[in-house]
């Protein structure tokens, strides 16, 4: 891949007056937490303990240290609380994340036919300013401060300056879109370069994976030795209401491979407005291997990892999810940042399920 410089720098970019960028002054710790609704900080990591105090969706805490509680419902398997300033919050109420701000470019590369490059947010999250008056997504529709969130990765295609002199990047998503565009603070996104992405051990053939469904792991082979080990949520056997269903579980079998691969990709499916549906912005690394979309992806709307919890998809944590991008074949081209092949040719992944003996 080639890179030019398109624009002459800062003092070319134009300015724009009805675009205010904004970055909140996050915690400057290395840990930190983003709370995914309201929640009660307890006064031990256990839920019949005091409540200190209730903070709510969005809030940004500081995480001392993990600890091993009492389960935060009593079906839960998970035990681990994160330790604040404040108090205890059960982890699967927060994203863990950092605030990392970065130093914007003042003008975009060319790793492809025209100028852009991808984008990961390094921050808890990033306001967005909707570009023009219309918001076509269902979810946009009913989101008054829409934000990106730390990890998420998305398409910068313009660069410009606000009336305050600070550098906004203009965001897109590729692939999935409905069409809406946004402008951020460039402070909160890091450029993702071609490097960023070059393959993982592409020496080596013999390679796979194996999902869990019963246990929720997922693990990756090489040569028949384990590289990797993780918990993930896969799809459940039952409907919203509790009712057993297929519609939603991860397909079992050994046939399945990575043909369809997008660095980021809106996703959506059924009724957003109604449980049995759902959407999502800028779903980063997802490796499709099955039927349907199902795919192997970035999580950044929930930190319940080793529980059943999505509409097929197996969820990973955005460290894992970008691994298996890299590792797994086909290997994407940075632009158009998607590739679309046919068969079996990718990496073979296996869903172990004993409820419907296959494995």
């Amino acid at each position: 891949m080639r890179l030019s410089i398109a624009g002459l720098g800062a003092l070319a970019i134009p300015r724009l007056y009805d675009v205010q960028a904004y970055l909140p002054e996050f915690p400057n710790t290395q840990r930190l937490g983003r709370a995914f609704a309201t929640i009660e900080i307890k006064a031990k990591p256990d839920p019949e303990s005091a409540t200190v105090t209730t903070i709510y969706q969005d809030h940004i805490f500081p995480i001392l240290r993990e600890v091993i509680g009492k389960p935060y419902v009593f079906w839960s398997r998970h035990t681990t609380w994160f330790e604040t300033t404040e108090g205890y919050i059960p982890a699967v109420m927060a994203q863990p994340v950092q605030n990392l701000p970065n130093t914007p470019i003042d003008a975009l590369p060319t790793y492809g036919s025209t100028p852009g490059m991808w984008a990961e947010v390094t921050v808890p999250y990033a306001d967005l300013t909707i570009d023009g008056e219309t918001r076509y997504s269902p979810l946009l529709q009913e989101t008054l401060y829409p934000r990106f969130y730390y990890s998420q990765v998305v398409w910068v295609d313009d660069v410009r300056q606000s009336d305050n002199g600070e550098t906004l990047y203009h965001l897109i998503e590729r692939h999935g879109s409905y069409g809406d565009r946004f402008w951020a603070d460039a402070r909160a996104f890091k450029p993702v370069t071609p490097e960023d992405l070059a393959p993982i051990s592409p020496e080596v053939e013999d390679k796979y994976i194996v999902v869990d469904v019963d246990h929720q792991t997922m693990s990756c082979y090489e040569n028949g030795q384990e590289i990797l080990f993780t918990r993930v949520s896969t799809g459940d056997k039952h409907d919203f209401q509790g009712n057993p269903t297929d519609k939603y579980m991860t397909p079992p079998g050994e046939y399945h491979a990575i043909n369809i691969k997008y660095i980021s990709l809106h996703m959506a499916g059924g009724d957003a407005s109604k449980a049995s549906g759902y959407e999502e912005f800028a779903v980063a690394w997802t490796s499709i291997f099955a039927t349907g979309g199902v795919a192997i992806h970035s999580t950044h709307f929930h930190n319940e990892f080793g529980r059943v919890k999505s509409h097929g998809c197996v969820n990973a944590t955005p460290e894992v999810a970008k691994f298996v991008f890299r590792w797994t074949l086909p290997e994407t081209p940075y632009d158009p940042g998607k590739i679309e092949t046919q068969g079996y040719a990718g990496t073979n992944v296996r869903v172990y399920d004993s409820a419907t003996k296959e494995a």
